[in-house]
């Protein structure tokens, strides 16, 4: 049985460059390439024109351009679409994309479910299977790019990638490094850095290895000022407290001008949405350049929660105003059709079969 061909989605530009080296080709071939993929598209190695006839057909024995497929889009009656990607038998992920007046926002996964269980989170009660390769992950820029017109009359559609749908992104640290660098390398989408944002639960560790390695806009699931209610909401917590995190964060955006770390707070009625722990929020982040997206809960079946109301959404946020942080309050997008922040789900064969640990429980 042959082995399987590489696949190029795999492979950033310095990856590129190694392996045309290893062919005996010259550095500026994975260049070539580069454009073909994502500046125009294609996935057919022999439209490759300026690639020679030799060279073409070596690639071909040895490679190819596979993105995931997409096999169900839903449309949202806000503007925004979520689609549905199969990547094996059994495990399907799920991309959303919101369009804005000045901006288009896609919000891509990067595992199949998630491991860590936050309380409130779809994604997290489906339980994990396995991470996203680089492909996969930049597979779906690629194909939001092309479902989306790719680009064309030099119009682009994605002006942001934030890497918020299903599983925690610094738990599949080579590949989503692979991946936002593809996204930012001109030679791929040419997206700015402060553009590429990467949302974390508060892996801390990673945050410090992240600093050395990229330049990705930070965001972090926070939902809690304090350990004791955070432990809850959040259980990755357990393992590294607020302090430990806040600490990675302050490290990581030390010594660059004009960035910030985001705070995402989910409002849960009569959980996190008081005016002590507004204060609190302000104490625990007053010394950091931040803002602060108020996120208004999004319900799915199955779960308990509330959505705090607007006018205790809104106090919340008055008050970490008056303390000169940067709050907003989230405009609740694609919730007609499961694509609001945290209800993405897919199609999860779970390893951990957590769904049936949850349907005991409840029973």
């Amino acid at each position: 049985m042959s082995a399987a061909k590489l696949n190029l989605l795999d492979l950033d530009r310095p990856g590129l460059e190694a392996f045309f080296a290893s062919l005996g080709e010259k550095a500026f071939r994975a260049e070539q390439l580069m454009k073909w993929i994502y500046h125009q598209g294609v996935t057919g190695i022999d439209a490759m024109t300026d690639l020679g006839k030799v060279l073409r057909e070596r690639l071909q024995e040895l490679a190819n351009i596979r993105p995931p497929a997409v096999v169900l889009s839903q449309p949202s009656q806000d503007g925004s679409c979520k689609w549905l990607i199969r990547l094996d038998s059994g495990n399907c992920i799920e991309m959303v994309f919101i369009p804005e007046l000045e901006r288009g926002t896609l919000c891509v996964s990067s595992q199949i479910g998630c491991a860590l269980n936050c309380s409130f989170c779809a994604t997290g009660r489906q339980g994990f299977n396995r991470n996203l390769s680089a492909a996969e992950i930049i597979g779906q820029v690629w194909q939001a790019n092309r479902l989306l017109g790719g680009g064309r009359n030099g119009e682009r559609m994605i002006t942001n990638v934030v890497l918020m749908g299903m599983g925690e992104p610094l738990l599949n640290f080579d590949n989503v490094v692979k991946a936002t660098s593809l996204m930012q390398d001109d030679l791929g989408f040419g997206i700015s850095k402060r553009r590429v944002t990467l949302s974390t639960a508060g892996v801390a560790p990673a945050i410090y290895r992240l600093r050395e390695v990229s330049d990705v806009s930070l965001a972090v699931s926070l939902h809690a000022p304090t350990d004791a209610l955070r432990d809850e909401l959040v259980p990755l917590n357990r393992k590294y407290p607020l302090a430990e995190l806040v600490a990675a964060c302050k490290h990581y955006i030390a010594g660059k001008l004009q960035r910030q770390i985001t705070w995402e707070y989910v409002m849960l009625d009569g959980i996190n949405d008081s005016p002590a722990q507004a204060q609190a929020l302000v104490r625990l982040i007053a010394d950091i350049p931040s803002k602060v997206n108020l996120i208004p809960f999004n319900p799915f079946p199955g779960i308990h929660y509330r959505r705090s109301s607007q006018t205790v959404i809104d106090r919340f946020r008055d008050i970490l105003l008056a303390h000169d942080l940067t709050a907003i309050t989230r405009k609740t997008r694609g919730d007609d059709i499961g694509a609001a922040c945290g209800q993405l789900a897919g199609q999860v064969q779970d390893r951990g079969r957590r769904q049936q640990r949850l349907a005991r429980l409840a029973s």
